[in-house]
């Protein structure tokens, strides 16, 4: 089964910027959709972005504006720029691959901080 790796977070001032990429083991356009979500520490797992392989986008309204997702075929990847980070986007980062019938596959996550 093709797996995903998410890598790029760290800590980072507010208003700083920051890109993440999932990279999977096999061809990323096995997935129909893939997706980012994140949660933080006494939250619920929200979704912050997606991205099907026809190319539609959709964001989260509290990153609209700020945050573009993008694939890149030829790399297995979908990458996750974070423009104007706020101290609010302080979470784990997890991708996650969805594949018609069968059961989503996810990344072990990376910590996003924003703090000054």
């Amino acid at each position: 089964q093709v797996q995903l790796v998410e890598s790029g977070g760290g800590l980072v001032q507010p208003g700083g910027s920051l890109r993440l990429a999932c990279v999977a083991s096999a061809r990323i356009s096995s997935f129909y959709v893939v997706a980012w979500y994140r949660q933080a520490p006494g939250n619920a797992r929200e979704l912050v972005a997606g991205i099907s392989s026809g190319g539609y986008k959709t964001y989260a309204d509290s990153v609209k504006g700020r945050f573009t997702i993008s694939g890149d075929n030829a790399q297995n990847t979908v990458y996750l720029q974070m423009n104007s980070l706020k101290p609010e986007d302080t979470a784990v980062y997890s991708c996650t691959g969805k594949i018609r019938g069968r059961n989503d596959v996810w990344g072990q996550g990376t910590q996003v901080t924003v703090s000054s």
